[in-house]
């Protein structure tokens, strides 16, 4: 599963030139910040606090892999219903405390894999799994990236269309005919030419597309709402919480594999041997635990990032390090983060469709450089099972868990391979 590192151009331990460096970690920054910011919005947390928990969850994520992985932690998805719910019943001290037991589970699971070994790993997830998986992940993003680009308020708009192709095309220009500067900060100028964009198509129509209001509104200098545990509330065992979003870390683990896989193939390396799956998983559960902490969402790795390193073929863990350190930085800067927030969903839209759409086309390189034969039967069928279940959405809902999506195409995939038997040419 490795892959030439000719065309890199910053190798993961590379350091990019101070100027270059900071554009390079503020286009990181603006590429997951829709998403992170979407789902404490969705679930009634403030967003600066997402923000800041992504920077530092990121940090520690990078610590305790010993600063190998080049993986930026974000809001999960994956908690999102389940979150909305314990607002609901018992407010922030059980969602913090569900999202530190979840972390709790990557240390738990971490631990095991640290006595048991890591030799299972290429016997359970070989090629024609990982493949359809890493495939999965970015096409299973597909449906969010069209919605972003071409409606509004769940309606078509033309002119959302437009703007999110003028925003599409723009970073197809930089990373195609950019020179020196520009064709390693597409993504960043996409957005940049996009809001533009937006500001004359708001002016000659006449409809508002970008409001300025909460910038106007934003302080400068904003210390987040915090929920600090063991701070601003005291403890009490939730019981609900931890049944209820403890399972769900099996889920976002299933992704994390997925992430780590991608992250195998554009790199060149094996993470799964060194730092080792042990480290990723703990990373993840340290970065978990810490959002739990300040009253954040759970956070997870970022397959926008992971989108933004295949365009670029950039993989400097200092990038990730500066787009961490940029997000504690700005989640106390009011206005800043207001001008981050006022990005029209068009033009992530449109940045989207680039980004996920190089993720599953990751998984299509794994299969050609692993040479998968399709002939067979057995290869057909599993990458089959798993395409259709993974993005049409199939899940299994058992006592109040759901399991969906990325997370039960991969535990099909596994299935269906030990299962299976081998075929003879």
């Amino acid at each position: 599963m490795t892959t030439s590192k000719k065309d890199v151009i910053y190798d993961v331990h590379d350091k990019p030139p101070i100027g270059m460096w900071i554009g390079l970690s503020f286009q990181h920054l603006f590429a997951m910040f829709g998403a992170t910011v979407l789902v404490p919005i969705l679930v009634g947390i403030d967003p600066s606090i997402a923000l800041f928990s992504s920077g530092l969850g990121t940090l520690a994520h990078l610590s305790v892999t010993k600063y190998k992985i080049p993986a930026y932690m974000g809001s999960s998805f994956a908690y999102i219903l389940a979150m909305q719910s314990l607002m609901k019943s018992d407010g922030i001290a059980a969602v913090a405390q569900g999202a530190v037991v979840g972390g709790l589970v990557y240390l738990l699971v971490a631990l095991i894999v640290k006595f048991v070994g890591k030799a299972w790993i290429d016997k359970v997830l070989p090629p024609i799994v990982v493949a359809p998986i890493v495939m999965v992940i970015g096409l299973s993003l597909a449906g969010t990236a069209v919605n972003d680009a071409m409606n509004k308020n769940g309606d078509y708009n033309l002119t959302f269309l437009l703007i999110a192709l003028v925003t599409l095309f723009a970073v197809l220009a930089f990373n195609m005919f950019g020179k020196g500067l520009t064709s390693l900060i597409p993504i960043l100028l996409g957005i940049i030419v996009g809001y533009s964009f937006t500001l004359i198509v708001q002016q000659i129509t006449g409809t508002p597309i970008i409001t300025f209001d909460e910038i106007s509104a934003s302080h400068w200098f904003s210390v987040p709402s915090f929920d600090i545990m063991f701070v601003d509330y005291s403890f009490k065992l939730y019981p609900s919480a931890i049944l209820t979003m403890a399972p769900i870390a099996f889920v976002t683990m299933t992704e994390h594999f997925g992430h780590v896989m991608v992250l195998n193939s554009l790199t060149g390396n094996d993470y799964f041997k060194d730092p080792g799956l042990e480290r990723t998983l703990t990373g993840d559960g340290v970065a978990q635990m810490i959002a739990g902490v300040f009253g954040a969402p759970p956070v997870t790795s970022y397959g926008e990032n992971i989108g933004v390193m295949a365009i670029t073929k950039i993989h400097s863990v200092y990038v990730i390090a500066g787009a961490a350190v940029f997000a504690v930085v700005l989640s106390f800067i009011g206005k800043i983060t207001a001008v981050i927030h006022s990005i029209p969903t068009p033009v992530i839209g449109g940045v989207s469709i680039a980004l996920f759409g190089v993720i599953a086309s990751s998984g299509l390189k794994i299969l050609v450089e692993n040479k998968v034969d399709f002939d067979d039967k057995r290869n057909l069928l599993i990458a089959s099972v798993i395409l259709v279940s993974g993005i049409g959405g199939l899940t299994l809902n058992i006592a109040g868990i759901s399991i969906s999506g990325v997370a039960f195409s991969t535990i099909l995939g596994i299935a269906m391979h030990l299962i299976l038997p081998k075929t003879t040419d």
